[in-house]
């Protein structure tokens, strides 16, 4: 039996700017540029409330809570923030999956403290959290990735909730499919016309007939039916590609200072390859235009880009392939990916009997 607990920071950067500036606390505020094209990074809670969330066009966010306020993202202090969290995690245990600056999974099932129980461990974590940042962060603790991810969500925010063993069984039964794992609106749409409302339902289905209705994710909703995942935590999380992209004020369609931007993609692409100390063959261009229909174009090399010297001839190459006649572009963007990693180390994990 493992024991799997995700932490999620509560509306992490929106908390953290929060926490630094006393005039926005308890205020609704958006993390990003509440320009034109800006997009909410996250929103704080009391923004939240109006249906601001992330992602979502700052004009919208506006629209919905009219006295949002937006505050310019400070990446390098959530970064701060997010290895000093880390730190705590592994006073705990070695096995921390991060899966971004906010939320990570930790495997306790043998742990640097010894300690039996991983919802004592989870709430401990949470009040080292809070002690040293000021910050809060909800917490699940189950069996397996797949329930503790839900399980941190709810009692959001500030919250924990564990999922013992011999709950999984009607946990999963009752839960609602927009719940599970991969389940967004148009698989949830697909479902409900296949009467499929709860993990009860799902569990009805066959493997086979789960497959033929949803491709190879038909798998893994077949095992989640059931309360299982048996995917690891994976502390060594291999990069797979390394990219930015950029969306513009005002669309445009000159090649010349379409190169250019990309250009400068390139650079900060080539600065983030070095400093993760990852190096692919594959590069991809990718362009969207104003009436949000994308492209794609890829090039593979038949060695690793090491050097801006052998990047970026071969972007500015690509790019004279790409027709731009009539029509505005809104955003482009370029990647480093196929860097031919090695298989992530497995762990065995070890049996106790309490949870």
């Amino acid at each position: 039996m493992r024991k799997i607990i995700h932490i999620d920071m509560d509306a992490f950067y929106a908390s953290v700017e929060q926490r630094d500036n006393p005039e926005l606390r308890g205020k609704p505020i958006a993390v990003g540029y509440g320009e034109a094209r800006g997009v909410v990074a996250t929103a704080s809670y009391e923004a939240r409330k109006f249906g601001v969330h992330s992602a979502m066009p700052s004009l919208t966010a506006k629209h919905k809570c009219p006295g949002l306020i937006f505050v310019p993202p400070r990446f390098e202090v959530y970064q701060e923030v997010s290895s000093q969290i880390r730190e705590i995690f592994l006073e705990y245990t070695d096995l921390v999956e991060p899966l971004s600056l906010d939320e990570a999974f930790l495997d306790v099932t043998v742990n640097h403290k010894n300690n039996p129980s991983a919802s004592l461990i989870a709430q401990e974590i949470r009040h080292k959290i809070f002690t040293q940042t000021g910050l809060t962060a909800s917490a699940g603790v189950s069996v397996n990735k797949f329930l503790a991810k839900i399980a941190s969500d709810w009692k959001k925010p500030n919250g924990l909730f564990v999922i013992t063993p011999h709950e999984v069984e009607k946990f999963v039964e009752t839960l609602k499919i927009e719940k599970f794992f991969g389940v967004g609106k148009v698989t949830a749409q697909k479902m409900h016309e296949n009467h499929i409302f709860t993990g009860g339902d799902l569990k009805q289905r066959s493997e086979t007939e789960l497959v033929r209705l949803f491709g190879k994710a038909g798998h893994s909703l077949y095992l989640n039916a059931r309360g299982i995942d048996e995917r690891e935590v994976e502390p060594n999380r291999i990069t797979k590609s390394v990219s930015s992209e950029t969306t513009f004020l005002q669309d445009k369609n000159n090649r010349i200072l379409l190169t250019a931007e990309l250009y400068h993609l390139a650079k900060e692409v080539m600065e983030r390859m070095n400093d993760e100390n990852f190096y692919g063959k594959t590069i991809t261009i990718k362009i969207k235009y104003a009436d949000f229909k994308s492209i794609t174009k890829s090039k593979t090399l038949p060695q690793k880009i090491t050097t801006f010297q052998q990047f970026w001839p071969v972007a500015r190459e690509m790019m004279k392939v790409i027709d731009f006649s009539g029509q505005l572009v809104r955003l482009i963007g370029i990647g480093v990916s196929n860097a031919g990693e090695e298989p992530v180390k497995k762990y065995t994990q070890l049996e106790l009997k309490l949870f």
